[in-house]
């Protein structure tokens, strides 16, 4: 079942920024949330849940080196997107 992106203002600051310092992986970043969108649990997204001061967020992989962190709301079929960026960046 497809789910919703939610793009918060704080979160589209910060894709703004970090793709502007990144246009490399403008492609690999959209198809990551097509994909987010039609099946967040497929293999490829590498979908964890996070611990510590970021317990009850969750992580997808844009590729090796970047991540989008999120609110995955199952129920509701809605993912709210929060932050972008490298491991150090977003962890």
């Amino acid at each position: 079942m497809p789910c919703t992106l939610i793009y918060p203002e704080s979160y589209i600051r910060r894709a703004r920024k970090f793709l502007r310092k990144h246009p490399e992986i403008h492609n690999q970043y959209r198809k990551t949330l097509e994909l987010l969108e039609l099946d967040p649990y497929h293999p490829s997204l590498r979908l964890h849940s996070l611990e510590g001061r970021l317990r009850g967020l969750s992580s997808v992989s844009i590729n090796r080196s970047y991540r989008i962190v999120l609110e995955l709301e199952i129920r509701n079929e809605k993912i709210i997107l929060v932050n972008i960026g490298d491991h150090g960046q977003v962890y």
